[in-house]
C-alpha cells in the first residue's frame, strides 16, 4: 500500500481522536498535565468571622462583682453654732449631723473560688462596711485582706458557695489591636459590657500611682467601672479597670486599666505577706536631657543618679550622685522605668551587678538589694 493511501485510510480517525482528547482536557482540566512555568493556585485563605462576644461574657460576667462601700464622712460646723445667742437657733435645727455615711460604688474581680476578689484600692479607701453583690443577685459582705496603694489595687476576701473565678491566662499576651471588654458598675446601673481594642501598652507617668504599667483601651469605662475586668475575646482576663482620662469623671475613649499579672502577683503577695513586697535601691535619678547630654559627653543610654539615699543599697554600692546607671544585670534601664520596675520586682536579699559611668569611665558595682521601706501614709 502506497503512503498516500495509508495517510487517507489513517486521517479520520487521528482527527477523531485528537477531537475527543481535546474536549475531554476542556471539561476536565484536573486531566491536564503540570507545567512548570504555569503559577499554581493558592489555597483560599481561611478566616474565622466573629460576629458575638456572648460566648466570652458567658464565661467572664459571673466573676465580676458590683461593690458599695460605706465611708464615713466629716460635716462641717456652722461657724455660730457654738455662740452663746446664736446657739438655739441651731439645736433644733434639721442640719444634718457632724458625721454622716457616705455611699460610693465600684467593682471587682473573683480570681479565686475560695473566694477573694482583686478590686481597685480608691474603690474601698476609708470604708466602714463593704457590700458585694454578685452576678446572680446574691449580697455579701466583703472582708479587707490588704491594700497596696502604690499600685492602687485591693484584695477582699467572701464567704460564699458556687463561687466563679474568671480565668487568668499565664502569661498575658495582650496585643494592640486586639478586641477587648470591659465588665463593671457603671454609675451604679448593674453590670454592663463595653467594648473596644487594646489601644497600648506600658503606659506610664500618669500620676495615678506610684508602679504604673497601664494597658490603655478605648472601652467605654466610666464611674463604677474601677475594679472590674477588661477580658479578651475568650473571657480571659487582661487586666483591672483602674482610671480614665477626662475631666469630670467623663469618658472620652481613653481608659487604663492595671495588667493582670501584675495584679495576680500582688494578690498572691497580699495574701501571704499581707503587703507587697518589692526590692529597694534607695536612689533617684532621672532621663536626660540635651542639657546633661552635652556636659557629660555622653549618648541617651541611661540615667543621671540625682540623690543616694544613706544607708542604702546604692550607697553601700558606692554610687555617687552624678553617675551614669546604664544597666542592672546586663538588662538596660531604658528611661529609668525600666530599672525601677526591674528593682522593685527582684527579692530582697538578691545581689544585682549596677554597671556605670562615672566621669566618662565605665565601672561595675555590686549590691544587695534591700525591702522596700513602706511608704508612711
Amino acid at each position: 500500500m502506497s503512503a498516500r493511501r495509508l495517510f487517507q485510510s489513517l486521517g479520520w480517525p487521528v482527527a477523531t481522536g485528537l477531537l475527543i482528547a481535546l474536549i475531554a482536557l476542556m471539561a476536565f482540566p484536573e486531566l491536564r498535565p503540570p507545567s512548570g512555568s504555569e503559577p499554581q493556585p493558592r489555597p483560599p485563605v481561611q478566616t474565622q468571622q466573629i460576629t458575638s462576644y456572648a460566648d466570652a461574657v458567658d464565661r467572664a460576667a459571673p466573676a465580676v462583682v458590683s461593690i458599695y462601700t460605706q465611708k464615713m464622712r466629716e460635716e462641717q460646723r456652722h461657724p455660730l453654732a457654738d455662740h452663746p445667742y446664736f446657739r438655739r437657733f441651731f439645736r433644733n435645727s434639721d442640719r444634718p449631723q457632724q458625721e454622716r455615711m457616705q455611699s460610693a460604688l465600684g467593682s471587682g474581680v473573683i480570681v479565686d473560688e475560695r473566694g477573694y476578689l482583686l478590686t481597685n484600692e480608691h474603690v474601698i479607701e476609708d470604708a466602714e462596711e463593704i457590700l458585694i453583690v454578685l452576678y446572680d443577685g446574691r449580697e455579701v459582705r466583703g472582708e479587707l485582706v490588704g491594700t497596696d496603694p502604690e499600685s492602687d489595687l485591693a484584695v477582699l476576701k467572701i464567704e460564699m458557695d458556687d463561687l466563679t473565678a474568671i480565668e487568668v491566662p499565664e502569661p498575658t499576651q495582650a496585643r494592640i489591636g486586639d478586641v477587648v471588654l470591659a465588665i463593671g458598675n457603671p454609675f451604679g446601673m448593674g453590670q454592663t459590657v463595653t467594648q473596644g481594642i487594646l489601644s497600648a501598652t506600658g503606659r506610664y507617668n500618669l500620676n495615678l500611682s506610684e508602679y504604673e504599667n497601664f494597658l490603655q483601651t478605648d472601652a467605654a469605662v466610666n464611674v463604677g467601672n474601677s475594679g472590674g475586668a477588661l477580658i479578651d475575646i475568650h473571657g480571659q482576663l487582661l487586666g483591672i479597670n483602674t482610671a480614665i482620662l477626662g475631666e469630670g469623671n467623663t469618658n472620652v475613649g481613653i481608659s487604663f486599666a492595671i495588667p493582670a499579672d501584675s495584679a495576680m502577683d500582688a494578690l498572691r503577695q497580699i495574701i501571704e505577706h499581707g503587703r507587697v513586697v518589692r526590692g529597694w535601691l534607695g536612689l533617684a535619678v532621672r532621663p536626660f536631657t540635651r542639657g546633661v547630654q552635652s556636659s557629660n559627653g555622653t549618648k541617651n543610654n541611661g540615667v543621671l543618679v540625682t540623690e543616694v539615699m544613706p544607708n542604702s543599697p546604692a550607697e553601700r554600692a558606692g554610687l555617687r550622685p552624678g553617675d551614669i546607671l546604664t544597666h542592672i544585670d546586663d538588662e538596660n534601664v531604658g528611661n529609668g522605668r525600666r530599672g525601677m520596675d526591674k528593682i522593685a520586682a527582684t527579692a530582697p536579699g538578691s545581689k544585682v551587678t549596677l554597671s556605670i559611668r562615672r566621669n566618662g569611665e565605665p565601672m561595675t558595682l555590686t549590691t544587695t538589694i534591700a525591702e522596700r521601706p513602706v511608704p508612711a501614709s
